[in-house]
Parts: structure tokens; sequence; C-alpha cells
């Protein structure tokens, strides 16, 4: 997810790798903070790939600092990611989150509400953290007071996640 993060803040404009690293955290940092030493290396791999351009201007001080763009092939790159994302990142919660950061840069409207269909058929696939005897179990079920909380916390939010994706299916669609 975090090639597709460099990939998609670039697919809005150049930036500093400073100001790439801020957004990321903003987008996913309070979950899964990211370090120089995953993002550089990243940066790099796209940039040996060719999907990221990287330029060198004058800073504010003696030291010069990289600008990264998106060049064409990344742009391309961008948009296969987003149109075929892979299982995990439509059933893994913040990495779907990623993907809806910029789904708005597939350029069809059909391709963005096939994405939104995979994640409703997702959650549309009962579920459970919990089991007894091969059976998912409810959060009424639960006599845990603590993993009770965690299923009604769960289902409230798939509730809310499933009313909005009909909603933005729908708007797609028209």
């Amino acid at each position: 997810m975090l090639e597709l993060s460099i990939l998609g803040f670039l697919c809005e404009g150049p930036l500093h790798g400073y100001e790439l690293k801020a957004r990321i955290q903003g987008l996913s940092g309070h979950i899964r903070p990211v370090s120089d030493g995953a993002l550089y290396p990243a940066i790099s791999r796209l940039v040996k790939a060719g999907l990221v351009e990287e330029r060198s201007e004058p800073g504010s001080g003696a030291a010069r600092r990289r600008t990264l763009s998106l060049t064409e092939a990344g742009r391309t790159e961008v948009r296969a990611r987003l149109r075929h994302p892979k299982d995990a990142d439509i059933t893994d919660g913040q990495r779907f989150f990623t993907l809806l950061a910029f789904l708005r840069h597939l350029p069809e409207r059909a391709e963005q509400a096939a994405v939104l269909r995979r994640r409703q058929a997702f959650l549309d696939t009962p579920a459970s953290f919990f089991h007894r005897d091969g059976t998912p179990l409810r959060a009424e079920e639960m006599p845990d007071l603590f993993r009770q909380g965690m299923l009604r916390v769960a289902r409230a939010t798939s509730a809310e996640e499933r009313k909005w994706l009909a909603e933005a299916i729908g708007s797609l669609e028209d």
C-alpha cells in the first residue's frame, strides 16, 4: 500500500519527499506509520521502474531538495492498481481506505463502481471474529463484555459502510 500511496499522491502533482511522507502519514500514519527506511527505498524502486521521476532543486539552505513526479508509465500503473486491487486491498479496512483515497483517479465511473461492488460483496459475506462449533457468534451470544463490544462496533461500522457503498454505487451508476 505504500507504493500505491506514493503513486496516488504523485498523481495529484509533484511533491518533495518530506511533503509526500507527511501526506502518507496523514492518510495512515496513526495506524501504520511510515519510516524513512521504508519510504525512500520504495521511492527508489519506483524511480528505477520508470514510474516516478525525480529532479533536484535548490533548497532553502545548502541542501538540495528532491522533487518527485509521476511519469506517464506511473499514471498507467496507478490506474491499473486501482482498477484491479488485490483481494487483501478489498478485505483489509485500512488498505481499502488507502484505495478509496485515490479511486477518483480511475477515469471511468463504472470502474470505480466495480471496485466498490467488490468491497460490498466482501461485507455481505457473513463473518465473525469468534465461532462456536464452526458457527459464527453474534454479539448477543457473547458472554464476554469486551468481545461483545468488538462485535457490536464491527456490526455498526459495517452497517454504515454498507449504506455508504450502496449510495456511492448508485451515484456512480446514474
